[in-house]
């Protein structure tokens, strides 16, 4: 296979090196098979990535950061979509780097196509932010001027579904999703997709907030994964309480399925683990829609115990829990 995709140099460094270290190691289930297969050595620990949670605001700060961003995002959705986008509106959010299908950024599309099609949700509001930097021209000018307005235009845009212009607004794999779907961000529609391709750094020129600024603000995240071997997007999610929607095909869905009854048929646990394989891109995208169908129909009340899930499976992932996985590693190699 080496020889086939011409990487033969840089497959015989690594599978020297595995089989030359005192202690092998690998982040995730998915990349230990992999190095067993493709390295001929089984890792001796995984060592899954875990995270600090300093970042995510405390009890006193939660509430008031998750209104200013939900009333961020809110506001540009409606300025760009010529829409009264109400307050109870169901957010919902992927991000991560713009790889199409292995992050799942094509099924994510088709998922909310079933939900469009279905039409179970056709009495609710419905935001979907792509938040995936692709190659960014600059803030849309006539968006900016109209956030600036205190009045509510009418006035469709051109090209709604953007708040960036692109240099490749023709070629771009998004965009041209969308149109093929027939998104267009019509102000009757009540599903809407709009596609935010910039680095969410805090001067973007439209949100002016960092990512998890905004993150705070959705009631959902989907990350569908088609390759991860870790996935940091979903824990990051699910520790500023958003519900969360993965899959088996990321190291961290699988570690998910490890430590939670049920998460691969439901959201109350606050993640979600959907089956992928080459097979069922069109069950999965059903499934996901059934999923947020499932959160929509929810109760305030459940709704909260779900958040508080997501927050308290989150806090599994700190750094103070997996080091152990580290020490073992240290350990070895020592013996050795």
């Amino acid at each position: 296979m080496a020889v086939e995709l011409n990487i033969q140099s840089k497959h015989s460094i690594e599978k020297q090196t595995a089989h030359r270290v005192d202690c092998f190691t690998t982040v995730s289930d998915i990349t230990a098979r992999e190095c067993t297969q493709l390295l001929e050595r089984t890792p001796d620990v995984i060592t899954v990535n875990g995270f600090e949670d300093s970042f995510v605001p405390g009890p006193e700060e939660f509430d008031a950061a998750r209104k200013a961003a939900r009333k961020r995002i809110l506001s540009v959705a409606g300025k760009l979509t010529s829409s009264n986008m109400k307050d109870d509106t169901v957010i919902i959010g992927i991000g991560g780097r713009y790889e199409f299908r292995n992050k799942g950024i094509d099924l994510f599309l088709e998922s909310m196509r079933c939900l469009r099609d279905r039409g179970k949700t056709s009495d609710r509001q419905i935001l979907a932010l792509i938040q995936v930097p692709g190659w960014v021209l600059e803030p849309r000018k006539d968006l900016y001027d109209r956030l600036k307005l205190h009045s509510h235009s009418v006035k469709p845009m051109p090209v709604p579904v953007t708040t960036h212009w692109l240099h490749n607004m023709s070629q771009d794999k998004i965009l041209s999703t969308l149109s093929a779907m027939g998104f267009r961000n019509k102000s009757r529609d009540n599903i809407k997709i709009v596609f935010v391709p910039c680095y969410l750094d805090g001067n973007d020129g439209i949100f002016d907030m960092t990512y998890y600024e905004l993150l705070i603000g959705q009631d959902l995240a989907i990350y569908p994964s088609y390759y991860e071997p870790w996935g940091y997007t979903p824990l990051e999610s699910a520790a500023f309480k958003v519900p969360t929607i993965t899959s088996d095909l990321a190291g961290f869905g699988i570690w998910v399925n490890s430590v939670v009854k049920d998460a691969d048929s439901n959201l109350l646990n606050g993640v979600h683990v959907i089956h992928r394989d080459d097979s069922n891109y069109f069950q999965a995208a059903q499934d996901i829609a059934l999923t947020v169908e499932e959160w929509v129909a929810m109760d305030e009340e459940t709704k909260m115990k779900v958040r508080e899930s997501a927050g308290a499976l989150a806090r599994k992932a700190l750094w103070k829990n997996f080091i152990e996985y580290y020490l073992k590693a240290y350990s070895i190699a020592l013996e050795k």
